[in-house]
């Protein structure tokens, strides 16, 4: 019998709605530049708004050896337990996939979707062959990182559960309005994989937002500013 996962660490702003839910990236966590401009916008405008660290990141309990993709998605649903209502989910490159599943497998959950550098299905093309080799046969990679100093680990785990959560092939069947911000800059989610979102997302409410000297982080004074009136436009 599996055992129940821990609540995860997460930072709450009480408001009046519709609330608005951070979900960070990959190895991520909630104090990162963006969760922290969007905890100081939603105090000065009254807003509800939660930041949170997915199991075996940040301050949350858990090994992150161990985690696998649909297992953040969980820890995310758990957040949206806290709320009342539906609410605007903001993620982050994969936090942006793990919005997409879940605006549409909960769609009473969620108003809206914001992705920044939404990296849905990035198991598949975000990884060569070699490295898709090697975790298999190895059980776990590690690249070096331009955001730290310390190596990406990516375990065959966390890979084998996004590719069996792949959903850019066909129809995603989302109705909420939905958009997607992207930097022309971004080494790491090429701007193709934003423009084939759009056309496999459902709804018509649908838009991108390109910033052509825009990187993968997007957390400029300027980037937060366009992400806050994105928001507010939602």
């Amino acid at each position: 019998m599996t055992s129940p996962r821990p609540t995860p660490a997460y930072r709450l702003t009480p408001g009046k709605g519709p609330p608005v839910l951070f979900l960070p990236g990959y190895a991520s966590d909630m104090e990162g530049a963006k969760a922290l401009a969007l905890e100081a916008w939603a105090k000065s405008a009254g807003r509800t708004f939660v930041r949170f660290d997915y199991a075996g990141c940040g301050q949350s309990e858990g090994a992150f050896d161990e985690q696998t993709l649909t297992g953040w998605r969980d820890d995310a649903l758990a957040m949206l337990d806290l709320f009342g209502d539906p609410a605007i989910l903001v993620g982050s490159s994969m936090g942006g996939w793990i919005g997409l599943m879940i605006a549409r497998d909960h769609p009473a959950k969620v108003a809206a979707l914001v992705g920044i550098a939404a990296a849905a299905d990035f198991t598949d093309w975000g990884f060569s062959m070699e490295e898709k080799m090697a975790l298999l046969q190895n059980g776990r990679i590690e690249r070096a990182s331009p955001y730290s100093a310390q190596p990406t680990v990516f375990t065959s785990r966390f890979w084998q559960s996004g590719e069996a959560s792949r959903m850019t092939a066909a129809a995603i069947a989302i109705d909420c309005p939905v958009r997607l911000i992207q930097g022309l800059r971004d080494r790491d989610v090429p701007a193709e994989r934003t423009m084939h979102l759009i056309g496999t997302i459902t709804s018509d409410d649908v838009q991108a937002i390109l910033i052509k000297d825009g990187d993968h982080r997007l957390s400029r004074d300027g980037d937060i500013a366009l992400l806050i009136r994105t928001i507010e436009g939602l």
